[in-house]
């Protein structure tokens, strides 16, 4: 499962580009009984002004094992730039279905198709992981953009606990203010 949530998050560190003027951090309300963490990047202590923000939520297992993981990334985005989400997604799709198969596994992932996040027009795509053919895991992507700010959704589980999830991912997608 290390090498899982390792994937997860190369994958949604991928948008990470440069950083810009800081802003607003999103509001995001995590559900009860999942382990929160402020996620700083590579290099920056703790204190520093990042302008790259990253929250995180983590479901374990009563052993300590990661079931599933939640997180937001925003990438402020310098004026006049044009963020190309699309193409943003599909390299971030590419990145997680070549980890994974470095790994010994197999993924799918599903075409690209409009979606919602807060407020704005997002684009969506998940993959799901399998194993010999039996179904491991599923990952989401859901990447937006505002005018100042690139937004991604992700959230990965095991595949029983990803579908049980279901309503406490929605939960939280329908509560973010962005």
């Amino acid at each position: 499962m290390i090498e899982f949530r390792k994937t997860l998050l190369g994958s949604v560190c991928f948008v990470l580009c440069s950083p810009w003027a800081l802003a607003a951090d999103p509001e995001i309300h995590w559900p009860s009984g999942w382990q929160v963490e402020e996620v700083v990047p590579d290099g920056a202590a703790p204190t520093s002004a990042s302008a790259v923000t990253r929250q995180r939520a983590i479901k374990n297992d009563e052993n300590g094992s990661t079931l599933m993981v939640m997180e937001l990334t925003a990438t402020p985005i310098e004026a006049g730039h044009k963020v190309n989400l699309q193409g943003v997604l599909l390299e971030m799709r590419k990145s997680i279905q070549k980890d994974f198969a470095q790994g010994g596994y197999q993924s799918v992932c599903s075409k690209m198709h409009p979606a919602t996040l807060s407020r704005l027009e997002a684009l969506e795509t998940t993959c799901v992981i399998t194993e010999n053919g039996r179904h491991v895991l599923s990952q989401t992507l859901v990447g937006a953009v505002d005018t100042d700010k690139a937004y991604v959704f992700s959230f990965a589980g095991q595949a029983q606990v990803y579908e049980a999830s279901k309503e406490e991912v929605n939960s939280v997608r329908a509560s973010l203010k962005l």
